[in-house]
């Protein structure tokens, strides 16, 4: 699924989830780390409206699990 004309639109948005994390003691999360951790979970093309609250509400635990799911599906 092709969604990357939003994250323009809600980049600043990543790159302030990733700085919370970085507070937490995730230094190493970027902006797009954030982005496609949230893209990865949906099946079609969300409202914008969904996007920006689960962007906003993205847990260290959820990005975690993902970051899990990733490895496994890479090995």
């Amino acid at each position: 699924m092709e969604m990357h004309h939003w994250y323009a639109q809600v980049a600043s948005l990543c790159e302030s989830k990733a700085e919370e994390f970085g507070l937490l003691g995730y230094e190493n999360v970027g902006p797009k780390d954030i982005w496609e951790c949230v893209v990865s979970t949906y099946k079609q093309e969300p409202p914008l409206h969904q996007l920006v609250n689960d962007i906003l509400s993205l847990k260290p635990n959820k990005y975690m699990n993902y970051l899990m799911m990733q490895m496994y599906k890479n090995s």
